[in-house]
């Protein structure tokens, strides 16, 4: 996390501070962050004549069920102090690394292309974004791309007008909306697409995320400080790996619901410490949905982010 500052000059007085730059038309399209106001009015005008039956995938549900029972036995060994010092050590790490490949690499580096990386960072990026298992990172720009510019409407993947749960994690469990599907599929994602590293991770995804979410995280606490196997793989693992999930979710539901709304009233999207520290960044989540400025830029407000 960084702290980042805008200078007085750059900063207008409005209301209680919260008034942010207006930046070039076209550095918030190279940031995909420009919204369809008129499409979201009618797909959310649609919405209300054309209820959705939602169809569930019971192979995400199990796959869920199971992670969890496997997390509850994690959480059960880290209370009993069952767990070697080193091993938490290595669960907190490993939390802030996935955390990281998800908020720097997935979000601010591909999805919005914030910053630009070198190929080394690129490749540590991918890496930790696999130790993230939340997609790949071409599926999940898209999908957070479509959040954007469809904010609280049916073609956001996870809408947060069809429910808590849903926006928390219920939208895993279930086929997507079409119109998801039909507004997906008119993203221009060449800038990811073309990426050979990007194709290189989105065609050994299941291979990378088996090695570096679930193996190298059980393996390294067992060869370094004979950690037992099932202790590392209940906590280094699968409960690191779920609490992991939820931090990231936090930002999809309690992020829509709890915390301050500066800027533009009309969207449902918050800013909230509390999320921030789960999820290793985004408090200024409500700042880039407004589409006001740049990821490179904060609001004046000295917080951390």
């Amino acid at each position: 996390m960084a702290i980042i500052t805008l200078t007085s000059q750059q900063q207008k007085s409005h209301n209680d501070n919260f008034d942010v730059i207006s930046v070039p038309v076209e550095v918030i399209k190279s940031q995909f962050l420009a919204a369809d106001l008129k499409e979201s009015v009618r797909l959310r005008e649609e919405a209300k004549k054309q209820p959705f039956k939602a169809e569930i995938v019971w192979r995400n549900v199990l796959f869920f069920v199971l992670l969890h029972l496997g997390a509850f036995v994690g959480l059960c060994q880290l209370i009993t102090f069952s767990v070697k010092w080193a091993t938490i050590g290595w669960c907190v790490f490993l939390w802030y690394i996935s955390g990281a490949g998800i908020t720097a690499g997935a979000h601010r580096l591909w999805s919005h292309k914030a910053y630009k990386a070198r190929f080394p960072l690129r490749v540590l990026l991918v890496i930790m974004n696999c130790v993230a298992f939340q997609n790949d990172v071409i599926e999940w720009s898209r999908d957070h791309r479509c959040h954007h510019k469809w904010t609280d409407t049916d073609a956001d993947p996870h809408n947060i007008n069809r429910g808590f749960f849903f926006a928390h994690m219920g939208w895993l469990l279930l086929k997507k909306h079409p119109q998801v599907k039909a507004k997906g599929s008119t993203l221009d994602l060449s800038d990811l697409t073309s990426d050979p590293l990007l194709a290189f991770q989105r065609k050994f995804y299941l291979p990378l995320v088996l090695l570096f979410c679930f193996l190298l995280p059980v393996f390294i606490p067992v060869l370094l400080w004979h950690e037992s196997a099932s202790v590392a793989f209940y906590t280094a693992s699968l409960f690191r790996y779920t609490f992991t999930l939820h931090s990231t979710w936090l930002i999809n539901s309690v992020a829509h619901i709890v915390g301050y709304r500066p800027y533009d009233v009309s969207i449902s999207s918050t800013e909230s410490v509390w999320t921030t520290v789960l999820a290793g960044g985004e408090v200024i989540h409500r700042l880039f949905s407004t589409n006001r400025m740049g990821l490179r830029f904060a609001d004046g407000q000295r917080r951390v982010n």
